[in-house]
């Protein structure tokens, strides 16, 4: 099956529509990761003819950056992908993360990342977090100093809000916006995604599996070790962690009955469906996770099924939560 491509604004990249994420790369906030099969993951990823690799020098502090750059260095694969990475984190020796928007940091973060990843330039490169330590103005002004060296193709955004985004692009354009979108998180859909439409910007939505609870594999036993983040994501506490494996139970017998398909292809296909969407990242570190992509290609769903969607939605969840979780702090906050 061809996968789908699209052009994305401002710019002349033209990308898959599903991308590999690789933030579980990276070890941290995962559980830990095995080098070896990441690399595999990436290579397999690419010649399965997804385009485009989404990663960020915060992932395991600049490990997974480094494992994408090994992996595209073989077999000549760096010419056949869209590199999407980030800046704007920082983190101290013993692994706090923090926001960190500065131009002096952004400076240096665009050199190591293209160390990092060995190569000459990065095809979209997105400032991680808003930092409301530093004016907006300034980030942008410095990211667009960046584009005009030549290091970096495309500007990106990632987790601004409508203001936000507005205050950079009258310094800077931006080419996409990353945010966190899926069945269960859709805050977005507010203010946020009719911005983005509204002013012409692409999106790499994150997020799709939320955090694999999309995916079908998870039951109400699973346990996470060490770091992993959903230890502290309130999706996998009770109560709610019932009420959103109850949603997908129901979810993957809707695709069977509906599409021959499971939820988690109900879910890709949901996201890429959605008006405003242009890019799904698609996290995977073990080969076989990408085997269902071609799966999620060559059909639709018609406004009936996302009408029953919602109802299954609306019946399980009774306390949904977003991805808040997540948000690095301040500098002035640690």
């Amino acid at each position: 099956m061809t996968m789908d491509t699209i052009t994305l604004p401002k710019s002349d990249i033209t990308a898959t529509r599903i991308a590999l994420g690789t933030w579980a790369i990276g070890g941290s906030s995962w559980g830990g990761t095995d080098d070896k099969q990441s690399i595999a993951t990436v290579q397999s990823a690419i010649d399965r003819g997804i385009t485009c690799i989404d990663t960020a020098p915060v992932y395991g502090c600049g490990h997974s950056e480094e494992l994408v750059g090994k992996a595209l260095k073989e077999g000549g694969r760096r010419d056949k992908t869209i590199i999407a990475s980030k800046c704007g984190l920082n983190w101290k020796t013993d692994g706090t993360v923090f926001r960190d928007a500065s131009p002096a940091r952004l400076a240096q973060e665009i050199d190591d990342s293209l160390r990092r990843l060995q190569t000459d330039h990065i095809d979209i490169y997105q400032l991680h977090w808003p930092d409301s330590t530093v004016p907006i103005e300034e980030s942008a002004e410095a990211l667009r100093k960046i584009r005009e060296s030549g290091k970096v193709r495309a500007i990106g955004v990632s987790n601004f809000n409508p203001e936000q985004v507005k205050a950079f692009e009258k310094v800077c354009p931006i080419t996409t916006h990353q945010p966190p979108y899926n069945l269960f998180e859709r805050d977005i859909e507010k203010d946020l995604l009719p911005t983005l439409i509204e002013q012409n910007i692409g999106t790499l939505t994150y997020g799709a599996l939320c955090r694999g609870l999309l995916s079908g594999k998870i039951d109400r036993n699973r346990t996470f070790s060490g770091d992993d983040l959903r230890n502290s994501d309130p999706k996998f506490q009770p109560p709610r962690f019932e009420q959103y494996l109850n949603a997908v139970k129901e979810l993957d017998a809707f695709a069977l009955v509906n599409y021959d398909r499971t939820v988690l292809h109900l879910a890709l296909r949901w996201l890429l469906d959605q008006k405003g969407v242009s890019i799904a990242l698609w996290g995977a570190r073990r080969p076989d996770q990408l085997d269902p992509v071609n799966d999620v290609m060559g059909w639709s769903l018609d406004e009936d099924a996302k009408a029953e969607i919602d109802r299954i939605l609306d019946r399980n969840i009774k306390a949904p939560v977003g991805p808040e979780f997540m948000a690095p702090p301040l500098r002035t906050e640690i």
